[in-house]
């Protein structure tokens, strides 16, 4: 091969190119087309692209005299490439840099001549070019062109095969990924399912009970994010599952986050998900909760004790619709109305700098209060009553009976654990109870008329 690019011919080209590329494929073959296209030509840089849209173009394999140069994207506007990537050959045997000075990389590189063939497939679509760039001046003749047209065309398929393979593991990631996110989905599901707070249970007949079902319906209906505020053992959840199962959203999957169960180096993999090798212990990939709640609804239990990175992120997705799993750069897109619930008091944790008051505004969208039970008067018989009949049928026992002066006394008590404490109450004197008759005269703790177990009273 000689050293001046227009004494070499075309069989020459032809010869070094074939035996260039003739054993390897994918990367490697890239790599061979660019290196041998570049000594072919006698030239010191050369680089195989794809075509990213109509404006931009990422490198596949790019030489550079000595060896392979880092991958890179550049866009076609004012640079020798633009033409090309329309479709035409272009060259420019000199004055290179004169012609083009708006590219800073030919400046860089101190480049004076440009030869460009697109890759065209059978239908005439351009899906990348071959470009061979010198530091001297090039002319080169039709018939070198039309041996790297010749290559170009090999390029082309090679690509094709390399894009149809490259969709291919794109569709069995996303049918992978499709498969567990149903599995998990399966699973939230069949927990629905066994659940014991199923949303028709929400009984009682009190005014502010009662006031709470009026609205449900409406906050229902509407797709806006809804903040549930009340004591422990109130109920959140419980209202939080009447919301969904009453919403348009009701075919999917409620999916439950405990945001006080995770712990705080955890808390952004739970919620958005990560990919392998993310972190430390990440062996596999895991789909976050927003991404499972897609279509559905997520419901932030605890919401308050989200550290405050993990506030950051969540506002961006409830403002944007989309994240980043931890380890990936990919923006994926969700639909999920947000249900949070917290037994703190969440605007005195914006005051004492624990919790961003954008998030606080952003989540306070519906605000919605579950009373306390000791504002909910003869609630409690009737809450009693069912709590009974569903803690026999778990043992297996006939009901029993409760005494006028038993629901007395558990009309009297301040229920600081509130509906939970008593359907734990009634459990355990359904457990404990020799005759017909319960005995909850021990089970009740002393004094009768205890203060809320909440130390951050719920502001109304």
């Amino acid at each position: 091969m000689t050293s001046s690019p227009a004494s070499a011919s075309a069989s020459a080209i032809l010869r070094v190119l074939a035996e260039g590329t003739a054993a390897v494929t994918g990367g490697a073959f890239f790599q061979s087309l660019a290196k041998h296209a570049a000594l072919a030509l006698g030239a010191r840089y050369a680089f195989v692209s794809e075509s990213i849209s109509t404006l931009e173009s990422r490198s596949l394999a790019y030489w550079e005299g000595s060896g392979f140069g880092e991958g890179f994207s550049y866009r076609f506007p004012g640079t020798p490439c633009e033409r090309v990537a329309a479709g035409s050959i272009c060259a420019t045997p000199t004055r290179l840099r004169e012609l083009f000075p708006e590219d800073v990389w030919l400046q860089q590189i101190g480049v004076d001549s440009y030869v460009g063939v697109p890759m065209k497939n059978a239908e005439g679509k351009v899906l990348g070019h071959i470009a061979v760039l010198h530091t001297e001046p090039m002319t080169a003749t039709p018939e070198q062109i039309a041996v790297l047209q010749i290559f170009t065309a090999r390029g082309c398929a090679e690509l094709e095969r390399v894009q149809a393979e490259r969709a291919l593991q794109e569709a069995l990631e996303e049918v992978r990924r499709l498969k567990e996110q149903l599995e998990v989905e399966n699973g939230y599901l069949q927990d629905e399912i066994r659940s014991d707070h199923n949303f028709d249970d929400m009984i009682g007949a009190s005014p502010a009970w009662r006031r709470l079902l009026q609205q449900l319906d409406s906050i229902a209906a509407a797709d806006s994010t809804v903040l549930i505020r009340g004591e422990t053992g109130a109920g959140k959840e419980l209202v939080a599952r009447a919301i969904h199962q009453r919403s348009p959203r009701r075919e999917r999957a409620l999916v439950k986050v405990n945001c006080a169960a995770i712990s705080p180096g955890l808390v952004e993999s739970e919620l958005f998900g990560h990919k392998k090798g993310a972190f430390t212990g990440a062996i596999q990939a895991r789909i976050g909760r927003f991404e499972l709640a897609h279509r559905g609804t997520l419901l932030l239990d605890e919401v308050g004790e989200l550290p405050l990175d993990s506030q950051v992120r969540l506002l961006r997705i409830l403002e944007e619709r989309s994240f980043e799993a931890l380890g990936s750069n990919a923006s994926v897109q969700v639909d999920v109305r947000v249900i949070a619930a917290t037994n703190r008091d969440l605007e005195q944790a914006v005051r004492d700098g624990t919790f961003r008051a954008d998030l606080y505004y952003r989540l306070n969208v519906i605000p919605v209060h579950v009373p306390p039970l000791r504002e909910r008067g003869d609630d409690v018989q009737d809450l009693a009553l069912h709590f009974l009949l569903r803690a026999s049928r778990r043992a297996g026992r006939p009901p029993g009976a409760l005494s006028g002066a038993a629901l007395e006394r558990l009309k009297r008590y301040a229920w600081p654990g509130n509906v939970r404490e008593l359907e734990n109450l009634i459990e355990r004197a359904v457990v404990l109870s020799r005759g017909a008759t319960l005995e909850i005269d021990a089970l009740l703790p002393e004094p009768e008329l205890g203060a809320p177990a909440s130390t951050a009273p719920i502001s109304r």
